[in-house]
């Protein structure tokens, strides 16, 4: 019986050793194709993609990279940006300036997360997150948003938002200041908005009706950097 113990010992363990050495060489190292920790401004599908890959914090070190065309021009200029500016228009050459400074930037993919951004920021304004708006809004934006938070608290006043869609999302402007690289993105959503009193009654707004809301915001950060996010530096709104 003694025998039979110890043959059985020596099989389990050397299949024990086995199982460990496979499972350290496919999760023991790393390839550059990690997840990267968690970021505001990434797409929220996003999937592992290579190291160079920069977030499109808004949006998207997710997904696969389109192809890099010619940034100097011509056919490969056009096809780079189809669906995003016209060819030859300000918004093309602005665009050609920021994919110059940071050839990984994808206009698509940085739509996708801006709007994923977007819904996050209107959110956590709402909600008086201040540390969530820390992390995806510029110095002097954060401060105007805390101190409008700070504002409706003293007031005992809440704000509920909730999206219902957003509509559209379009980059209208971009350009680059030195290594700064900003674009400007015009959102047309559909929202239900309500500001509450101390005694929960509305006072502005409606937790019945769905707003229709243009907000024009501008994020940037510094083209090549290690850094991926991009930050709100600016807004402006208007109901459309």
């Amino acid at each position: 019986m003694s025998s039979v113990f110890d043959i059985y010992t020596i099989i389990f363990l050397a299949l024990a050793i086995f199982i460990f050495a496979r499972l350290r060489s496919v999760l023991g190292q790393r390839t550059g194709r990690e997840r990267p920790p968690y970021d505001p401004y990434s797409a929220r599908d996003a999937k592992p993609a290579p190291a160079r890959e920069k977030v499109v914090s808004l949006p998207g070190r997710g997904a696969e990279s389109t192809p890099r065309a010619d940034v100097e021009g011509g056919n490969g200029s056009a096809e780079r940006w189809a669906g995003i500016a016209e060819p030859g228009s300000p918004l093309a050459a602005g665009l050609e300036a920021v994919a110059k400074a940071d050839p990984d930037f994808d206009a698509k993919h940085f739509l996708s997360g801006a709007k994923s951004a977007y819904e996050m920021i209107v959110t956590a304004f709402a909600e008086g997150d201040r540390r969530a708006l820390k992390n995806l809004l510029a110095r002097d934006v954060f401060d105007g948003f805390a101190a409008a938070i700070a504002d409706r608290e003293s007031r005992g006043e809440t704000l509920e938002s909730r999206f219902v869609a957003i509509d559209e999302a379009e980059i209208i402007g971009a350009e680059l200041k030195g290594r700064n690289a900003q674009v400007t993105v015009r959102f047309v959503s559909q929202l239900i908005s309500v500001t509450r009193n101390r005694v929960g009654e509305p006072i502005d707004g409606s937790p019945d009706r769905v707003t229709d809301v243009t907000d024009i915001w501008t994020f940037a950060r510094e083209a090549g950097s290690r850094d991926p996010n991009w930050k709100l530096v600016a807004t402006e709104a208007a109901s459309s």
